[in-house]
């Protein structure tokens, strides 16, 4: 699952000075990483972005 993921790759592995520090880091790893480069099985192996530009290429054909 997302909060999984978000655990493992960033919670787990980072130590954070304060909350605001925390905050700005997992905005960060959802919206600059998960959302436009980490790749989604479920997505037959595209990122989120990717697959909403190609669906968006399709529907507007």
């Amino acid at each position: 699952s997302f909060h999984s993921v978000l655990k493992k790759e960033l919670i787990y592995c980072t130590k954070f000075r304060t909350k605001e520090q925390a905050k700005q880091a997992i905005f960060e790893y959802i919206e600059l990483f998960y959302n436009r480069k980490r790749i989604h099985s479920s997505l037959g192996y595209l990122s989120p972005a990717q697959f909403s530009a190609q669906f968006f290429d399709r529907t507007a054909s």
